[in-house]
């Protein structure tokens, strides 16, 4: 058994920047979508939506633009519509991410995702990657109330998966993600993902683990933090 899993009932994944690579598409999408309606991007814009739930960001969009006369779910479906096509053709999973996911099944371990994105890109990509089957739960933070750094999604896909918070190991590409599983009493490990690399620091600093991709949990390569 790899010394990671050890004591490790359930493993937890978010998505976006984690399981996958994902994370270039907002940037874009976010310029095209403000271009459209002729809105300015104010400084620290990115950072002030770090581990907020799909509903959540787009609360936030409207409080940053109150002249865009739309209500949370047209923006939440137009933004949607705008990633759709390139989550589903273009978005792989991380280096190492399927076999660690067989590893885990094979290990008897169960495995879950606790995501910040909307359910139906989600649900649309995870079963474009046909990877839908390996994950005994999918939950996005909408659904659990509140956004990370609250652990409620973390703690609702434990509880659905039936395995106690201590016995479950995150992985988070983000210090507001590593915050929530940290949040929710769990193991947290952290995994490198450009988006987040200035962030690097802030995430060693917060995770219990690090690892460039997920060969290095096959390699015992991955760098013990605490």
């Amino acid at each position: 058994m790899i010394n990671l899993l050890k004591d490790v009932d359930a493993v937890i994944f978010d998505m976006d920047g984690t399981l996958i690579d994902s994370m270039w598409i907002w940037p874009d999408i976010d310029d095209v979508y403000l271009e459209k309606y002729h809105l300015t991007k104010p400084d620290n814009f990115h950072e002030g939506m770090e581990g907020m739930s799909y509903t959540e960001v787009a609360q936030y969009f409207l409080k940053c633009f109150p002249t865009l006369s739309m209500t949370i779910d047209e923006v939440m479906d137009e933004w949607t519509q705008m990633a759709h096509e390139r989550y589903v053709t273009q978005v792989d999973m991380k280096k190492g991410a399927l076999e660690f996911l067989h590893t885990l099944k094979k290990a008897g371990i169960k495995t879950g995702i606790a995501t910040s994105n909307g359910r139906t890109l989600v649900d649309d990509t995870l079963e474009a990657l046909n990877i839908r089957s390996l994950f005994d739960s999918v939950k996005c933070a909408c659904e659990a109330g509140a956004g990370k750094p609250a652990p409620d999604v973390y703690l609702l896909t434990a509880e659905d998966m039936g395995v106690k918070p201590e016995r479950c190991l995150v992985f988070e590409d983000v210090p507001m993600g590593i915050l929530a599983g940290k949040n929710a009493g769990m193991t947290v490990c952290a995994v490198e993902d450009e988006f987040s690399a200035p962030q690097r620091g802030k995430k060693r600093e917060l995770a219990d683990y690090y690892i460039q991709d997920y060969d290095d949990i096959k390699n015992g390569t991955y760098e013990v933090l605490k």
